[in-house]
């Protein structure tokens, strides 16, 4: 797959509390606001399949809604088992009022 941008969404559709899911070509990307940061990771928890953006935000942490592995937003670090492993990370950015990831 060749990288290029996709729109997930308007930046006034985000709040930290409700993260956006976007799926295309196979994947599976959630986009959380942290303050005024933007940051796309891997929504399937590794451990099994549930999805982040219904799991449990403390902060700049995200735990899994079924197993209670903890997940560092920024950097997509597990931080607590049973994760299995750090999440992908993708770019996003802002152009306008769009928010767009890159998918590689």
């Amino acid at each position: 797959m060749s990288e290029q941008w996709h729109s997930v969404g308007l930046a006034h559709e985000l709040a930290e509390d409700a993260p956006i899911e976007f799926r295309a070509d196979g994947l599976n990307v959630g986009v959380f606001k942290l303050g005024e940061d933007l940051y796309a990771i891997e929504n399937v928890c590794p451990h099994a399949y549930a999805l982040l953006t219904q799991g449990f935000i403390d902060g700049d942490t995200v735990e899994c809604p079924l197993h209670e592995a903890v997940f560092h937003i920024p950097t997509g670090k597990c931080l607590k088992e049973p994760g299995g492993r750090d999440l992908k990370m993708y770019a996003v950015r802002l152009a306008g009022e769009e928010i767009q990831i890159k998918v590689e």
